[in-house]
């Protein structure tokens, strides 16, 4: 047996009330209105495609437990930071994946997801260890457009292999066609949409069907057993009309939590399919449908197993701890797409030191500490001398990795000279269970929640932008825990 072995999903806490996009845009498009229920999500300005991967997966992977091998990465995005530099690998090295796994990068196209599941499935089923998919996507709009309003940001990472399979898998079928729903050319940093009913009845209507029956033609399969159907879209009422066409119950529709969440782009079919592993049960078909420039369709089966594994947040976590906000112009500053003062503080130049980036990468990247094999005191950062100073030996620590530890806040300050693109900065002291010392930003602060011997987890994040040369450093932030 060959399938789903795990899966996790990450949405960034911000929901952005699309009210408030139509409060500042209906002066313009009166015909907002009628699409400003409920939110979206957003990301933070230090969020990213890279750190929302990194979220998902290490929730897709608490589910796999320690020592879980992973073979493979391979991240699925339009948005990637990077055009000429493997996302894929700051990633793995995150998560402190083995140096030999595979990884890759894909892209181009709204089923780069579903093409990259459907390539990890049909690999190589007898190895042994996991492949991991990891879809992530931040998505950018024009101001007061019908995607702002519909779209979202968020990733979602599902493991493969045959060891400890929920989801069987049964079959997979593509068609492909050059049907261009909307485009984004090299030079530009906005998608461009074609007219949504063409979309709609040449589109959806006419690929979706044609791929899902040739998958469920191959596996003797009635498209009437089909008991959950994911079909990304920002459509409402497309997903229905596909199913009744191919005759799939309209109870088998998954939702896309457009009103409460948006349309994450490459990730939202995976997302959509670690919320039906949460509830499905053994036996039930599932069918996934990823569409852009054709139609793939993937054919699973819930296995006896689906209920033992369960992530630490999964899809109805992540979607529970959002936090509702009202300021649009915080989320056009955060997209860049507005042109803001940020003041003298914010101009210096903050040039990347490459060489010594790679020499530190086990802190910046992976949060690797020290443990003394002499007297086990924990230091973070590591270094030749143990700190203990009743030890202090020479070369006597192992690599001790921290991004899991919980740690509490030893002294923490919120400063509104120092700049920060959400101001006030806040940073101090943190102390990590089982030891180990760092001075830290904070991030995702709720304001009067802050304060000596507040629980924190850390959290892969972007430190600074280097916008001269087009760079940004990554390192990680502390976050006061939710109770």
């Amino acid at each position: 047996m060959f399938g789903i072995t795990a899966y996790g999903t990450y949405i960034p806490k911000t929901r952005l009330l699309k009210s408030a996009i139509a409060d500042a845009n209906d002066w313009f498009d009166a015909s907002l209105r009628g699409l400003a229920k409920g939110e979206r999500s957003v990301c933070n300005w230090d969020e990213d495609t890279i750190t929302m991967g990194v979220e998902a997966s290490q929730d897709c992977l608490s589910a796999l437990g320690q020592g879980a091998a992973v073979n493979s990465l391979c991240l699925a995005s339009t948005t990637l930071p990077f055009l000429d530099r493997q996302n894929s690998v700051v990633i793995s090295q995150a998560l402190n994946l083995a140096d030999n796994i595979r990884t890759m990068d894909v892209a181009a196209s709204q089923r780069a997801a579903t093409s990259a599941l459907i390539s990890l499935l049909e690999g190589n089923t007898s190895a042994a260890g996991h492949s991991l998919l990891v879809a992530s996507e931040h998505r950018r709009s024009k101001c007061g457009s019908r995607s702002e309003m519909l779209w979202g940001d968020g990733a979602a990472a599902v493991a493969v292999g045959n060891e400890g399979v929920i989801a069987e898998y049964l079959g997979s079928a593509s068609y492909v066609t050059d049907f261009v729903d909307h485009y984004r050319g090299e030079d530009s940093t906005m998608d461009y949409e074609w007219e949504e009913r063409w979309i709609r009845d040449e589109g959806y209507m006419k690929a979706v069907p044609t791929a899902v029956n040739r998958v469920l033609e191959a596996n003797g399969v009635k498209a009437a057993d089909v008991a959950h159907f994911v079909l990304a879209t920002d459509q409402a009422r497309t997903p229905p009309a596909v199913a009744k066409k191919l005759g799939i119950n309209a109870d088998a529709v998954v939702d896309n939590h457009i009103q409460s969440l948006g349309v994450t782009g490459v990730a939202h079919p995976v997302m959509l399919l670690t919320k039906v592993l949460e509830s499905a049960k053994p036996g039930q078909l599932i069918l996934v449908a990823g569409f852009g420039q054709g139609t793939d369709a993937v054919l699973f089966r819930a296995t006896d197993t689906i209920a033992d594994k369960r992530p630490a947040s999964g899809f109805s976590g992540a979607l529970e701890r959002g936090r509702q906000d009202g300021n649009y112009n915080r989320f056009l500053s955060f997209n860049n797409l507005v042109d803001r003062e940020i003041g003298k503080r914010g101009e210096l130049d903050k040039q990347s030191y490459l060489a010594a980036m790679y020499r530190r990468k086990d802190l910046l990247t992976g949060f690797i500490g020290g443990k003394c094999r002499d007297c086990q005191t924990v230091q973070i950062p590591k270094d030749r001398y143990c700190v203990n100073p009743e030890c202090g030996h020479l070369d006597s620590q192992d690599d001790y990795p921290m991004s899991a530890l919980k740690g509490h806040v030893k002294t923490w300050t919120a400063d509104r000279l120092t700049f920060d693109w959400n101001p006030p900065a806040y940073f101090g002291l943190v102390e990590f269970e089982g030891g180990g010392r760092l001075m830290m930003d904070f991030t995702e602060v709720e304001p009067g929640t802050m304060d000596t011997g507040v629980e924190v987890s850390v959290h892969f994040r972007i430190r600074q932008f280097d916008n001269q040369r087009g760079f940004r450093k990554y390192f990680w932030k502390a976050t006061p825990v939710q109770k």
